[in-house]
């Protein structure tokens, strides 16, 4: 089924941004704007904002759309922006419409947090939103609801462009790829952890938290997966590995804790993450920090050699 979106584009890092809050707990606009510019400078194409790195939870309507707006003002005109929507019904066409006239490409569903969930109440769930919104859109499958026979199905529709996949089960997701025979992109949206097997197995990009933190050696991963050059691959993944399974850890609920304290050491401060959320120990801090130091020298010397190359701003 042809597709009016380009496909191409998703072909790519989709970077979850960390949303910054002030000492107040407000969104801070600044802070925000000054680390999209950072990231789209190295190399950035595709963005998701406010989505789950981003505290999607934990933000009001009004607050996804502004974290939307500021990236699509700070990033330019030339990047993919891809708003997070899910929980009520109405709730989801609200901040997809709203996100969409700030400058969104498209949206993306988050996960259900919902009780009691089946397959049929899923794809009424995704096709009332999907009729309303009318624009590209991403599914976001973290749980064994949506089935990937439900995912095929969707890849009928022809605003379905993607499938962000973080059930780390590879002979499923290799099964599913097959089976949908590229009419959409199939994408890792379980990190740099397990993204060159998936994309081994037929993923052309992948989510990123870390990027947040090493947007140079992400993409750098994603370039040698690409090109199948897989030993470079795996020496960026090795860089990057340490920073990933500290996130990992107790169920990945140090995921946005850890990255909101890594990125101080880029000097911005994002401010502290919200309940649920968990708060560090002044040992995960020392910890953080120094796995985030040896992180970051691969980042500036990947960063210099773009530069050097003519890849990167001058």
């Amino acid at each position: 089924m042809s597709k009016s979106y380009d496909l191409a584009r998703l072909r790519t890092v989709h970077l979850v941004p960390l949303t910054a809050f002030d000492e107040h707990d407000r969104f801070n606009r600044d802070v925000q704007a000054r680390h999209t510019e950072r990231l789209a400078r190295a190399g950035i194409r595709m963005f998701l904002p406010a989505a789950g790195t981003g505290e999607f939870h934990s933000l009001s309507a009004d607050e996804i759309v502004e974290v939307v707006r500021v990236t699509r003002e700070a990033a330019g005109p030339d990047v993919q922006v891809f708003a997070p929507v899910g929980l009520q019904v109405a709730h989801a066409i609200e901040v997809g419409r709203r996100s969409l006239e700030a400058g969104a490409n498209g949206v993306m569903f988050m996960p259900f947090t919902h009780p009691y969930l089946c397959n049929t109440g899923v794809a009424e769930y995704y096709r009332a939103v999907i009729d309303a919104l009318q624009c590209p859109t991403l599914i976001y499958k973290k749980s064994a609801v949506p089935s990937d026979t439900l995912l095929l199905e969707l890849a009928e529709n022809p605003h379905v462009v993607g499938i962000k996949y973080a059930e780390n089960n590879l002979h499923d997701f290799r099964k599913v790829v097959l089976a949908d025979r590229k009419r959409i992109e199939w994408l890792c949206g379980s990190a740099e952890r397990f993204a060159p097997y998936f994309l081994l197995a037929g993923s052309t990009g992948y989510t990123t938290g870390a990027g947040n933190i090493a947007p140079h050696l992400t993409l750098a991963m994603h370039a040698a997966c690409s090109a199948g050059a897989w030993s470079e691959a795996m020496r960026y993944q090795e860089a990057l590995l340490p920073l990933e399974e500290f996130r990992a850890r107790e169920q990945d609920s140090f995921n946005i804790s850890m990255l909101k304290w890594a990125i101080r050491r880029t000097g911005l401060n994002f401010g502290p993450t919200r309940p649920p959320q968990r708060s560090l120990s002044a040992a995960d801090q020392r910890t953080i920090d120094e796995l985030t130091d040896r992180l970051l020298a691969v980042e500036q010397q990947l960063a210099e050699e773009s530069r050097r190359a003519g890849f990167g701003p001058h």
